[in-house]
């Protein structure tokens, strides 16, 4: 049995899973948390990695590693490819006002789509390293070399040594570098920050990215992939294919497609990202989706379960109660001071079960919304990531976006996606290898547009 390991180091923790490479199935697995914050040291990514790997019986037996981690951020590297400052995650909004900058100094968002498929918000690298240069120009002169959290976990895996390199799928939310042409727009970094660092050189699909080189561990014939962002991996994980749309609610909500043709929305509501097979990956991305699970059921004083129950004993629209979920700002729409509120609190609404239904259904709008500004028809509408696991969630989503969904069985997809990369990267060929997953669940629920009509009026009043 060949094995590979596939990496996803989230904003929470650092999952690894050990795979079977020409079946998929799942030998084993490991994880560790990583500190709160949105502003980490990267060597606790680095801790976290080793510790999930000695609980996942480490990576003497596997062939091929790739690393998936989150999106976006800044990883700032002196002349000695030290760090220079812990690095700023996606959910980072102090660069909220060098994004609106960069955008009007191009002249506009439809004229950052056309470069590099996106407009910057506060989660993009490139607005990052403005707000560096203005804020810590100290920082800003000792940068030498930019790169990604994924980026930099495979550098060290390999040694820390040779050049840094990264793939399509990561390098397209940094907002330098397009989709389109496959190329970096060094004059948009030069504007941004006032230098252009070392990037990573941007590896194709199937390329291989060194070995590992980890004492205990792995010899010299353990290759690396090129990893690339969580929602890249994802739709690897569950096997997405044109023509399937992607909802994730995780730490931050995501719908997102397979497309064989790069976007570039100049409203900038989607993102035109590459994928990690050589398509794209238009996506749409909210800073609010499973913690306002986490968040209601801390106000009821209840766990997730027993939220989920009180939300399906509550009637459909929840009596006029509706949730506005922005509760640490929102990316899409682009508030980021933004808040939550609740709208239509009355005495007959002031239950517990009906604030259960109200931030599930919230929840679920705000999901709908983004699946909406993708303009598309999916052909199957797939439900992961750990709010998926709720029953009120899965039970009551048809009902919002007003079409079945499909919830395949719970994993980690993200790591599932990077050990499916790794697999490629051994098997060569033009796809990666197919996979044998189990069938997902059906979930199926009329139509209520009430929900969605009174969500939009709550959502418009601000």
């Amino acid at each position: 049995m060949t094995l590979v390991a596939g990496v996803d180091s989230s904003t929470q923790s650092c999952k690894v899973v050990i795979r079977d490479a020409d079946t998929g199935v799942l030998v084993r697995q490991g994880r560790a948390a990583h500190p709160e914050g949105t502003e980490v040291d990267p060597e606790a990514w680095w801790t976290a990695l080793g510790e999930a790997v000695d609980r996942a019986g480490g990576l003497d037996d596997v062939a091929a590693v790739s690393v998936a981690a989150q999106q976006h951020g800044m990883v700032c590297l002196d002349e000695s490819g030290n760090v220079v400052r812990k690095a700023l995650l996606w959910n980072d909004t102090r660069s909220a006002r060098a994004a609106v900058d960069l955008v009007d100094e191009l002249g506009g968002p439809a004229k950052w789509a056309e470069a590099v498929g996106s407009v910057p918000v506060a989660s993009f690298t490139v607005s990052k390293l403005r707000w560096l240069a203005e804020h810590e120009p100290d920082s800003a002169r000792r940068t030498a070399s930019v790169c990604l959290p994924h980026d930099w976990l495979t550098w060290r895996l390999g040694g820390a040594a040779g050049e840094l390199v990264t793939d399509r799928g990561d390098a397209s939310g940094t907002g330098y570098w397009s989709p389109a042409t496959g190329d970096y727009r060094t004059d948009l970094l030069q504007a941004a920050f006032g230098s252009v660092p070392q990037l990573p050189r941007v590896l194709d699909p199937r390329d291989g990215a060194g070995e590992v080189r980890l004492a205990r561990d792995p010899g010299p014939d353990a290759r690396l992939a090129p990893g690339t962002g969580d929602n890249m991996a994802a739709a690897l994980g569950v096997g997405a294919r044109p023509g399937d749309v992607v909802v994730s609610i995780g730490t931050s909500g995501t719908a997102f497609a397979v497309a064989e043709s790069p976007s570039a929305d100049p409203t900038g509501a989607v993102a035109g990202f590459a994928d990690a097979t050589g398509r794209f990956l238009p996506l749409v991305c909210t800073l609010n989706a499973a913690r306002v699970l986490d968040a209601a059921a801390r106000l009821l004083g209840v766990d997730l379960d027993r939220l989920g129950e009180l939300a399906l004993s509550a009637p459909a629209g929840a009596g006029g109660l509706v949730c506005v979920p922005y509760l640490e700002g929102e990316r899409t729409p682009n508030l980021p001071d933004a808040t939550g509120s609740l709208h239509g609190l009355t005495l007959a609404t002031s239950t517990p079960a009906h604030l259960a239904r109200a931030a599930v259904e919230g929840m679920l709008c705000h999901l709908a919304d983004a699946f909406d500004a993708l303009g598309l028809d999916p052909a199957r509408v797939l439900l992961i990531g750990g709010g998926a696991r709720s029953e009120a969630v899965r039970r009551i989503a048809p009902a919002v976006f007003g079409r079945p969904v499909a919830v395949p069985e719970p994993g980690e997809y993200v790591a599932d996606g990077a050990a499916r990369q790794a697999a490629w990267l051994l098997a060569g060929g033009d796809e990666p290898p197919a996979w044998e997953t189990s069938p997902a669940g059906h979930y199926e629920a009329d139509a209520v547009p009430e929900i969605r009509a009174r969500y939009a009026e709550a959502r418009d009043r601000g």
